[in-house]
């Protein structure tokens, strides 16, 4: 039987535009035009600007570092009661009800979600060495992993991690993956700076665990131009994000994720024990990818500041509208954009709209482990990080780990007025644990406590 005509046409217009969008080229935007787009789709028309952390105190635009004004928000979203008013006084009830609850704003309005299509990671070793690191003998592996871009071609990502292995183990080894540059360990070895503390990689292989250095510009760019290139632009085929769209932190701990599925597979690694570390931006994708991927048993929060274990309602140093401008957007849904703006089609909304804060992030790490660790300003490790206001959120954090059976900070006192303890005086009795060296913007000055740390907690 013949179709009729207007049955054709109408074929026609559904199958072509779908050919066209898999066949183009993808945009090529500046991070300003993306960003752009993201306000339009929001209905935002102005934005307030963040502070400038170069501007000197009482200059125009400068950040705020005075306590006393520190606080305008001071009353977290409590992680312990349901979002129609019940307290959280079980386990079940966490995991049941509470938790999801969090999980949910966090990705619809915080880091944005990892859409359901990804395509599969297929990983082959490219290169393998035995070299020594510190006078150990170790094995190393390049890696890369390979994500099926058959759906749209214009895009390749190729995800490039080392591993790194103690040649003569015994036994599964604990591991630390590391978001750094993927490279794997020079050879002949560099010589070292006596003064200085050992590189992490030193410090891990010393004490028998292995590591992995997982490059995260193989995953996503580290910028709004890059947001339809990499995997978020893969997935988008080349085009712009909506708002619940995942920003480059959760694309990072996304890549991190799969690298930890070829680990899994490595009957030399312990499987029951391995962790994810970052610092600055870094910190921040380590504290997601341990939030949303139960496997990580331990996060090292290295110096992660707004975004990461700072809280989002503190006004001191780096603020939300930081995240929400042209330079660090990226890193996060689109939806995030909403608090901090001034003028918009639902008004304006600030940090303190938010319907989570940082202190639930950390907690949904629980029971599993947290080390939250900065270095000192003066050293490099810059008050624009507050490192207080991250000290009160896994204060607030510590409710969580308790009503799930494991210990927290230790410290009783409201995190309203909790003051961080002095510098190296760490708080590691728990499987939250927190320590301020007295190094600069870098977390091997605390890489020996953490070792020690999640030993005792192997034990």
């Amino acid at each position: 039987m013949r179709r009729p005509l207007f049955r054709i046409l109408w074929l026609a217009a559904v199958v072509v535009p779908v050919a066209l969008l898999a066949g183009q080229e993808p945009l090529t935007w500046t991070a300003q035009q993306d960003h752009q787009n993201m306000m339009e789709q929001l209905g935002i028309t102005t934005l307030r600007p963040g502070p400038n952390g170069r501007a000197a105190a009482g200059e125009p635009g400068a950040a705020n570092y005075d306590p006393a004004k520190a606080n305008p928000y001071p009353d977290l979203p409590d992680p312990l009661r349901t979002k129609d008013g019940r307290k959280v006084v079980t386990a079940a009830q966490w995991w049941d009800v509470r938790r999801p609850e969090i999980v949910e704003d966090f990705e619809r309005e915080v880091y944005g979600r990892v859409p359901k299509n990804v395509p599969a990671v297929t990983w082959r070793v490219d290169r393998r060495v035995e070299t020594t690191i510190g006078g150990t003998p170790v094995v190393a592996r390049q890696l890369v992993g390979h994500v099926d871009n058959s759906s749209y071609p214009a895009i390749a990502v190729d995800i490039q991690m080392a591993v790194v292995m103690p040649a003569a183990a015994g036994r599964p080894v604990p591991f630390l993956m590391m978001f750094s540059n993927g490279a794997m360990p020079p050879s002949p070895e560099p010589q070292v700076d006596s003064a200085a503390p050992p590189s992490s990689a030193r410090q891990l292989i010393a004490k028998g665990w292995g590591y992995a250095s997982i490059n995260t510009t193989s995953i996503q760019a580290d910028n709004g131009a890059g947001l339809t290139r990499g995997i978020i632009g893969l997935v988008n085929k080349g085009q712009a994000r909506k708002p619940d769209d995942w920003g480059a932190l959760r694309a990072w701990a996304w890549g991190a994720s799969r690298g930890l599925d070829y680990l899994l597979t490595d009957a030399a690694i312990d499987a029951k024990h391995v962790g994810i570390e970052g610092v600055s931006r870094y910190g921040k994708a380590a504290l997601v990818a341990a939030a949303f991927d139960s496997r990580f048993q331990m996060v090292l929060v290295g110096s992660s500041g707004e975004g990461g274990a700072k809280l989002h309602r503190r006004n001191f140093g780096e603020a939300v509208e930081n995240l929400t401008g042209t330079g660090e957007y990226h890193w996060m849904a689109g939806n995030f954009l909403k608090y901090g703006a001034a003028d918009a089609r639902f008004g304006s909304k600030t940090a303190g709209d938010l319907p989570v804060d940082s202190h639930e992030l950390i907690a949904l790490v629980a029971p599993r482990w947290v080390f939250v660790s900065y270095g000192i300003p003066e050293k490099g490790d810059a008050h624009w990080l507050d490192h207080q206001g991250s000290y009160m959120a896994a204060i607030a954090a510590g409710p969580v780990f308790r009503l799930l059976g494991v210990r927290d900070l230790g410290d009783t006192r409201d995190y309203r007025v909790a003051a961080m303890p002095g510098v190296n005086v760490g708080l590691v009795n728990g499987e939250l644990a927190w320590r301020q060296h007295d190094g600069g913007h870098e977390d091997r000055s605390n890489m020996t406590h953490f070792i020690e740390w999640a030993t005792r907690l192997m034990r």
